[in-house]
């Protein structure tokens, strides 16, 4: 039995949580500084998925880090030349470029390039 199969459902429902809690109005710009969604489209797929993930941010660069990257796999969308991606920003969607990259003791990262605002959509 996956473990991580069967959690499943309670991990959705803690990414909701999460993602309410960055719009809620009290606490929601104090969360989102550290905590937004992305939204892709995936590569087998080809749906379109949205989760909430952990960021740093500096000017138009963007670092996501992957904690425990062996254990999932949205990441991997960004393998190689790396593809477009949405990111909410101080309450605003941003497009831009992703691509993973791993470091020398295996963390994995995806760092994405903004595009600039008058190219938004």
């Amino acid at each position: 039995m996956d473990l991580f199969k069967v959690l499943a459902p309670a991990v959705h429902g803690m990414n909701a949580g999460v993602v309410a809690l960055t719009k809620a109005p009290w606490i929601g710009p104090k969360v989102s500084r550290t905590i937004t969604e992305i939204t892709y489209v995936g590569r087998k797929s080809g749906r379109t998925i949205t989760l909430p993930v952990g960021y740093s941010r500096s000017g138009d660069e963007v670092t996501i880090g992957v904690s425990m990257a062996d254990k999932k796999s949205w990441w991997r969308n960004f393998l190689g030349e790396g593809g477009p991606i949405a990111i909410r920003l101080d309450g605003v969607e941003r497009t831009g470029h992703a691509v993973t990259r791993r470091d020398d003791r295996g963390g994995v990262a995806v760092h994405i390039r903004l595009d600039p605002v008058s190219a938004q959509r």
